[in-house]
């Protein structure tokens, strides 16, 4: 038994606790693969550990469904029952979907047990250990990402073939082809009314607001609902090429094989008019600043936006909408900073992260060890799919001989191979599937962590578009203060830097070898005193 699992201190009597399992497809929940051997190491662990359950709770579907049912209800149990602060679950994929979940449960303050891991992490943890964690939890959160590839590759077929490949629009309903494929067709009632809401606004007599007013009048409402579409969703339909017949789909511009609701010129009228209505630009269309979009004003909530002067020096500056109504912008709006200015902020910001080769290659190897698990399932997965697959070569060799005996006719045959052939087709991309994201899992936070430490380095020689793009993963919350940015690292680059800061503040010698602060131990095991 893990060292620091033995050393926790529990009461007399049992400590009460809640279990939670999950399996991320239904087909596993079916083949009993996932969920029993979950909740049986689970309950081993809670005897061993004289823990009573109180509640278990299970979750199976897929992981980027929108919201977990089950999950949802554990959350909601533990904040009314304060007194159980204890969540025991197999290992760290097992419980997080998503960053937003990890936040969830950090903020409850509870004890999590991760049974298969060796790992208990609470308030107490050391930094190494949240780090650690926060590592797996990207790690996993890049698995289910690697899981969805197929269902996106699909996606991309369908725009390639101009079949609009995700929820209609309103105006549109999604129904079923001649073919057989998911299509989108006029929604009988509703659109007509979006068509007029673009015949309107096109004469420039309407604002969004009194457009949005006279589309409930006509019906614009949400079909599920009834309730009527806010102004922001009315903005949203009116910028929509979809409703030309035209759609992007992931940077690409598509013809579509659905009806159009509006013409081409009717829309790009329609664009002139929402254009007039905004502020004029205050740089050249498609030019592209490196930190547009980051930063929100601590004094008024506003954008933080970008401006060239003199053709050629790039501003920041406070857009202060909120202070238009008080007859000017405020302080806040006052202020600019040039772009070198903020360029070196975020670099500084970035350098915060930076460590040496020998934590590197210690993180390293402590995922290498924890990943065992995560391969084992993934052999586990292909190799059932490759019993099933033979199992479908057998039934299709068994059927020919029948139809060749004259024991079926060629109809059954053709229908039931066609099936069959479908179904292996399946299995060889599960197979594929399972294959790459086993290779990309560690490969991927073993990347994560190289970008953490020569993230300031990679800054420093990205053009506009990906600085954004960095500093988007690696901060949060960026606000501007007159000038000044105050920024926090999302997890679990926020604990790689205390650590950092730390290990400085020690010396490299003493922070990997301390036994009193022990942030950074070495290679030595996570959990060892």
């Amino acid at each position: 038994m893990n060292q620091r699992l033995m050393k926790v201190a529990r009461p007399a009597g049992l400590t009460k606790a809640l279990l939670y399992a999950r399996v991320s497809s239904k087909e596993q929940d079916k083949e009993g693969f996932s969920i029993p051997a979950q909740c049986k190491l689970l309950r081993d662990y809670a005897q061993q550990q004289r823990f009573d359950i109180a509640q278990e709770f299970v979750d199976v579907e897929t992981a980027k469904t929108t919201g977990r049912t089950n999950f949802t209800e554990m959350v909601k149990y533990l904040r009314k029952h304060p007194g159980i602060q204890i969540v025991l679950v197999e290992k760290t994929d097992r419980l997080y979907r998503n960053l937003k979940d990890w936040v969830t449960l950090d903020e409850l303050d509870v004890e999590i047990h991760l049974a298969k891991e060796g790992v208990i992490l609470s308030r107490d943890s050391r930094s190494s250990e949240k780090f650690m964690h926060g590592i797996k939890v990207l790690m996993a959160k890049n698995y289910i990402d690697n899981l969805s590839e197929e269902a996106r590759k699909g996606q991309m077929e369908k725009a390639e073939q101009g079949i609009w490949p995700t929820k209609a629009p309103l105006g549109y309903i999604n129904t079923t082809g001649k073919d057989g494929r998911k299509v989108i067709e006029p929604h009988p009632e509703l659109a007509p009314v979006v068509t007029q809401l673009f015949e309107r606004y096109a004469t420039g007599r309407y604002s969004l607001k009194s457009l949005a007013k006279a589309a409930h009048g006509e019906g614009l409402i949400y079909p599920k609902s009834g309730n009527p579409v806010p102004v922001s969703t009315v903005h949203m339909i009116l910028r929509n090429r979809l409703y030309t017949g035209l759609f992007q789909w992931n940077g690409k511009l598509h013809q579509g094989k659905h009806e159009p609701l509006v013409s081409i010129e009717l829309w790009e009228r329609v664009q002139g008019v929402l254009t007039g209505r905004n502020a004029v630009p205050t740089h050249p269309i498609g030019k592209e600043f490196a930190f547009t979009g980051l930063m929100t004003c601590t004094e008024c909530g506003c954008a933080i936006v970008a401006e060239i002067k003199k053709s050629k020096y790039v501003y920041y500056h406070c857009t202060g909408h909120t202070n238009k109504g008080r007859g000017g912008y405020g302080d806040c709006r006052a202020k600019y900073v040039r772009e070198e200015v903020l360029d070196q902020t975020f670099a500084n910001l970035l350098d915060r992260l930076h460590f040496d080769e020998e934590i590197l290659e210690w993180v390293k190897a402590a995922l290498l060890a924890s990943h065992a698990d995560e391969r084992r399932e993934h052999e586990q997965a292909i190799h059932r799919c490759q019993v099933e697959y033979k199992r479908l070569e057998d039934r299709l060799h068994a059927m020919y001989l029948d139809k060749l005996d004259g024991r079926i006719d060629n109809a059954f045959y053709d229908r039931m191979s066609a099936q069959w052939r479908t179904e292996q087709t399946r299995l060889l991309r599960e197979i594929e599937r399972h294959g790459s994201a086993e290779e990309s899992y560690m490969e991927d936070g073993i990347r994560l962590l190289e970008l953490a430490r020569n993230a300031s380095r990679l800054f420093a020689k990205q053009p506009a578009h990906e600085k954004n793009r960095l500093l988007n993963l690696v901060l949060s919350n960026c606000k501007w203060d007159k000038g000044e940015v105050h920024a926090i690292f999302r997890q679990p680059f926020d604990l790689l830097a205390e650590t950092v800061v730390a290990g400085a503040a020690m010396g490299a010698q003493q922070a990997a070898l301390s036994t009193e602060s022990p942030v950074w131990l070495g290679n030595l095991d996570s959990n060892q005193d």
